[in-house]
């Protein structure tokens, strides 16, 4: 599933999608130990398609919060721009 398609469904229709893939995901392991699989990569698939359907419901959830709150480190500041500003005071002490 490409994440336009996902995009586009609700938040049930999300739900019942997970349901079949991760239903789908055990019989296949069900099966593959008891006979060669004809399209081994399809775990694969599975999996991040179930992976992308979680993430589309997570950003969800996180938009109907209050988008004021400060990320988990509490500064306000994304981990990528404290990583940045620590590289540079490193580099800067040098």
């Amino acid at each position: 599933m490409r994440n336009k398609e996902i995009r586009e469904l609700s938040d049930e229709e999300i739900g019942a999608r997970i349901s079949e893939l991760e239903e789908e995901r055990f019989n296949l392991r069900f099966r593959s130990a008891t006979q060669p699989l004809e399209d081994p990569l399809r775990f694969r698939v599975i999996r991040k398609d179930v992976a992308r359907l979680k993430t589309v419901l997570r950003e969800r959830e996180l938009e109907g919060k209050d988008r004021t709150s400060t990320p988990r480190g509490g500064t306000g500041e994304t981990p990528r721009a404290r990583a940045k500003a620590k590289t540079k005071s490193a580099t800067a002490a040098r």
